[in-house]
């Protein structure tokens, strides 16, 4: 062990331009080129961003995976790989991909989304979705036609759910028997919304309903007041949501400032 540090410091010695402070900054030198504990510390942000945790086992892995980049750019560098015009293209791209990447970084920083901002979403979702839900099914064709004799059908003793599965076009509900789940009226189409609020608990339309889809046969299961989520179980989403929001118009505002010719 003796015997490698005192050659080391020789190999230190004839390099002339590595003191101990450097070696200290350094995880490596490469072929005479020092590797900085920065470029290791810039790698391990790098591999965090991608959802991976660093361990402490990870920090050797990282050195090795710095060091064998040094070796791998020296041997390309050699190799004039680096004058190619391709090659700083693929710079240039690199380099913007950075710095937009550290634009937005600071843009989220001093903009933040506020709670007062994601409790005010919150509130207006509420508004809107205030009031009742109604759990209905419906069987939706493409004419008139069958829909009348579908409902009279069902008046005849058919299952509706059996009808659904069979005859609706509807490719979210109609394997699941026609089920549409507990939803507000104003999340259909108001055709369909007018007929289904018009409709008495375990009824079914008289004739057909038509809208922008088709033809549809709707029958009112359950009605019950607003199941809405709590604030805290959705406030991650909306800060998101509100977050994209922002992006997008910092974007769009930086779009338009710019001359383009």
């Amino acid at each position: 062990m003796k015997k490698q540090i005192l050659s080391a410091l020789a190999l230190a010695a004839c390099m002339g331009a590595v003191s101990p402070a450097a070696f200290a900054q350094n995880v490596a030198i490469v072929n005479g080129v020092a590797i900085s504990k920065d470029r290791v510390e810039a790698l391990a942000q790098q591999v965090a961003r991608s959802g991976r945790q660093i361990t402490p086992e990870m920090q050797g892995q990282l050195r090795d995976e710095v060091i064998a980049r040094e070796i791998f750019a020296q041997e390309a560098h050699k190799r004039g790989l680096d004058a190619t015009e391709d090659f700083k293209n693929q710079i240039e791209l690199t380099k913007q991909s950075i710095l937009i990447r550290e634009l937005f970084t600071d843009y989220q920083k001093n903009n933040p989304v506020t709670d007062a901002e994601i409790k005010a979403e919150y509130d207006k979702f509420a508004a809107a979705n205030a009031g009742k839900e109604y759990k209905a099914r419906h069987i939706l064709v493409e004419k008139e036609s069958e829909a009348t004799d579908i409902i009279a059908k069902i008046k005849k003793g058919a299952k509706f759910e059996d009808l659904a599965k069979k005859m609706s076009k509807d490719p979210g509900s109609g394997a699941k028997g026609g089920d549409l789940d507990w939803a507000n009226p104003g999340n259909y189409v108001k055709e369909f919304s007018d007929a289904l609020v018009g409709l008495q608990k375990g009824k079914t339309t008289e004739t057909p309903v038509k809208s922008q889809f088709g033809f549809h046969v709707i029958r009112l299961d359950d009605v019950r007041d607003a199941q809405l989520p709590k604030f805290e179980e959705v406030k991650p989403q909306i800060s998101q949501q509100l977050l994209a929001q922002k992006m997008a118009k910092y974007q769009e505002e930086l779009r338009a400032k710019a001359k383009i010719e």
